[in-house]
């Protein structure tokens, strides 16, 4: 999410700076801006598409030879034209772009208050600028890494000042960055398509690196000091490979983005002692503590999280919660009364019949809580509550970072509800917190096991079936894993309950029929092998996700791909990532359009 720009050299930077921002249009976008300097700091920045901030420079030029660039994907603050970056300090002599999430920005917002500063913005952005101004000593780079010490979270910054010209700083905390080199000009961007046909050598800034960027070159510090020696990169991408970030498609990149969607879904909502914090969710205690029902309505994907969603809110809160497909949901006459709380789920917000659901439940008298993905989308603007995802842009019709962002903005919200309502105690919560902070290392570690999720779409990308099997929270993500693998593959493929499998489906099990099973779930684990060893009875192949230290289940299947062990409550994020990967290898192997798949749309805005 987010694209970031920056120009040292002896061109006039402004139009570099636009041509760079719209290479990064792909990463999605509702804003955009630039801020150069020539004695002074200028900025132009508007509202919508980069169209609108060409025709703003058209009719108020930018002169100047340094400069940098942003577009903006909402987090903080609605999308408008003073929510926009470049952000300044209050004197306009410290100027600043920024991706990703300032965690304790709110706190900070206060002590910079309480000292008399004077805020323009919503965003956590503004903060840094007036951090860095307040830090400075007369050294750029000793201000910038006096700020971020202050500031937690995950992001990428990049500060500029008049009273240093010729000089850009930036700062990476997770959030990419690279630098690219040209004769007698250095370029900084969040992504190398932006300046590829300018250049081909790079330098890749890594997180907790510093990089002082000028027209001769750019050098890489650590925050903390400390020179690094960083080797030239040569790219030879072309253009469309360039976006993907290397990878061959865009589904294979979204899978590889989501340690850092996990990291910037829960940044800065969530405590150590399971305290969450949800910024525009906006229901009293009161009404937590009172509420009698939870609703959950979505579609496709965001359906299957509800799923989840569903489990995790029986479990944590003791709730009666009801998921209802939400195209089945607006012409069924719902028991929805007052007194009820309506979670609508949609990646784009526009999703035709989730938003026809959300609205029946409101005029039935339910409180409707927004998950998406899309400030300022018409779910978000509808809803008494918003919670948003931060998953960024996600290309692929086959959702995935998008999936994995809703599960975790879902267990932040039973949190939030299960502290006031008192069901779930400290100990829990912070059981539940601590195994959430460890999710994105797991996810991670996952993502090197790919030769190992390769080999098993090897031995079933030519069946002409394939069966996907799990109880409790396991059968939520095998829902999902055969959607994923339908889908981009076009296989048949069908979900169910492992104890729905001898009610009708095993007549169809035979010889070599691939069935995939979720095996996380330690109170239903002997149930769920009961049905697995029915399946190997009647000559089926088994392929079990299942944690590292199983030592059971290598007995009962043929295949099995190995997951970290986490609190079984939080399964199904690590249990899903090898059934991405497994549907995109299969689709692969097919030689499908996995990014385009045929009769299918990114998102569904009619009925």
């Amino acid at each position: 999410m987010c694209g970031i720009m920056g120009y040292v050299g002896p061109q006039q930077a402004a139009p570099i700076l636009l041509d760079g921002l719209r290479r990064l249009e792909y990463r999605g976008y509702d804003s955009a801006g630039v801020a150069v300097t020539n004695g002074k700091i200028d900025v132009r920045k508007a509202e919508g598409k980069i169209d609108r901030l060409a025709d703003l420079l058209e009719s108020e030029p930018l002169a100047g030879t340094i400069g940098i660039g942003h577009t903006r994907w909402a987090t903080h603050g609605e999308p408008s034209d003073l929510n926009a970056h470049p952000h300044t300090d209050p004197t306009g002599e410290f100027v600043v772009v920024h991706n990703g999430i300032i965690e304790n920005f709110q706190s900070l917002r206060e002590e910079l208050a309480g000292e008399g500063h004077v805020f323009t913005s919503e965003t956590d952005t503004e903060i840094l600028a007036h951090l860095v101004a307040r830090e400075y000593r007369g050294d750029l780079e000793s201000a910038v890494r006096s700020a971020v010490a202050k500031a937690e979270g995950a992001y990428a910054l990049v500060v500029m000042t008049k009273r240093e010209p010729g000089k850009i700083v930036a700062v990476r905390r997770i959030s990419p960055l690279v630098v690219g080199l040209g004769e007698g000009e250095t370029f900084l961007a969040s992504d190398i398509p932006a300046v590829l046909h300018r250049t081909r050598r790079f330098l890749i800034v890594e997180d907790g690196e510093m990089v002082i960027v000028t027209e001769a070159g750019a050098r890489i510090e650590e925050i903390a000091g400390g020179a690094v020696d960083r080797e030239v990169l040569y790219i030879d991408w072309d253009a469309e490979q360039a976006e993907k970030g290397g990878f061959e498609h865009y589904m294979l990149k979204e899978i590889h983005e989501q340690p850092a969607v996990v990291t910037e879904t829960l940044g800065g909502r969530l405590d150590e002692d399971g305290t969450a914090w949800l910024e525009d969710v906006h229901f009293d205690d009161d009404f937590a503590r009172n509420f009698s029902r939870l609703w959950i309505t979505a579609c496709g994907t965001a359906y299957h999280a509800g799923l989840v969603g569903k489990e995790i809110f029986r479990r944590l809160l003791r709730i009666p919660t009801n998921v209802e497909y939400a195209h089945e949901m607006r012409y069924a006459d719902p028991l929805v009364s007052s007194n009820h709380l309506t979670v609508a789920i949609s990646q784009s917000g526009e999703t035709a019949d989730t938003l026809a659901a959300a609205r029946l439940t409101k005029e039935r008298g339910s409180r409707l809580l927004a998950l998406t993905n899309v400030v300022g989308s018409t779910l978000a603007r509808e809803a008494d509550d918003i919670l948003y995802t931060r998953a960024g842009p996600e290309i692929s019709v086959a959702s995935t970072k998008a999936y994995l962002a809703m599960l975790i903005a879902q267990y932040l919200l039973a949190l939030r509800i299960g502290r006031v309502r008192g069901v779930v105690d400290e100990e829990l919560a912070a059981r539940v917190a601590h195994g959430l902070s460890l999710l994105p290392a797991h996810v991670e570690e996952l993502l090197h096991h790919d030769d190992e999720v390769l080999a098993a779409a090897e031995s079933i990308v030519d069946a002409d079936d394939v069966y996907f099997i799990g109880r409790g929270l396991d059968y939520a993500v095998a829902m999902e894993g055969s959607l994923k693998l339908k889908e981009i593959s076009y296989l048949h493929s069908e979900a169910m309950p492992a104890g729905e499998l001898k009610h009708g489906t095993l007549a169809l099990v035979t010889k070599d029929t691939p069935v995939i099973v979720v095996l996380t779930q330690q109170a239903l684990y002997d149930k769920t092998v009961s049905a697995v060893q029915e399946v190997k009875a009647r000559g089926g192949r088994v392929l079990a996700v299942a944690y590292e230290d199983d030592e059971q289940i290598h007995k009962f299947a043929h295949r099995v791909l190995r997951i970290p062990r986490a609190d079984d409550l939080l399964g199904p994020v690590a249990a899903v990532i090898p059934l991405q990967l497994l549907a995109y290898h299969v689709a692969r192997l097919r030689g499908h359009d996995i990014d385009q798949p045929r009769n299918l749309a990114k998102s569904v805005t009619v009925e």
